[in-house]
């Protein structure tokens, strides 16, 4: 089921990125920096956000689970999308906040379809039925190269992270492809400093 665009009064701000790449950072500062400008400010991600979606997340970070199926891990993700959608960003939206989130409909089709192989067209629908057709009005895609991930991965590794270099490779393509055919998609290098990205996120909002 679809949510009217009229009842939503707030604004959805996205952070995608391969693993590593810095996003939850950077949405961590655009949440203090909207904050101390006097917004209302919603923090989530993904997968998690809600108790269920916790409980989700438990599952497909945990090496312990490294026999999970790549269509089982996609309808994780899914579980987890359609939880956050509905508990926390419909009703901040409808409230008038603005919901920044570390990961959205993007990372499903870049993990589980690029990186995966499942079928595109399927993630796709999958994705607009658990996002109620929601859409963010702006993704930043924080792009650093596969390589530099690996560099900075500590050694507490979870079970996506520790897929080989080829797989993140692929990932990061899907995540290029994707923002290239989304025209509200931004593409920020993030192989620099925090300061320096948080200005030129900073500086598309005009905040």
């Amino acid at each position: 089921m679809g949510v009217s665009a009229i009842d939503l009064k707030g604004k959805l701000i996205a952070f995608e990125g391969i693993d590593t790449s810095g996003k939850s950072t950077q949405a961590r500062r655009l949440v203090k920096r909207l904050s101390d400008a006097g917004h209302s400010v919603v923090s989530t991600g993904e997968p998690g956000g809600t108790h269920i979606g916790n409980s989700v997340r438990s599952i497909l970070l945990s090496r312990q689970h490294e026999s999970l199926l790549p269509f089982s891990e996609l309808l994780l993700f899914i579980v987890s999308r359609a939880q956050n959608t509905d508990e926390v960003i419909v009703p901040a939206l409808r409230a008038g906040q603005t919901v920044v989130a570390s990961r959205y409909r993007m990372s499903s089709v870049a993990y589980q379809g690029y990186g995966r192989g499942i079928d595109l067209e399927l993630i796709r629908s999958l994705n607009e039925t658990a996002a109620c057709g929601l859409h963010p009005d702006v993704t930043f895609l924080i792009d650093i190269p596969a390589e530099v991930a690996i560099q900075r991965k500590t050694t507490e590794q979870d079970r996506i992270e520790v897929e080989s270099l080829e797989f993140h490779r692929r990932v990061r393509q899907g995540f290029l492809d994707l923002a290239e055919a989304d025209p509200n998609a931004v593409v920020i290098d993030g192989d620099r400093s925090p300061e320096e990205i948080a200005e030129d996120v900073a500086r598309y909002l005009q905040v």
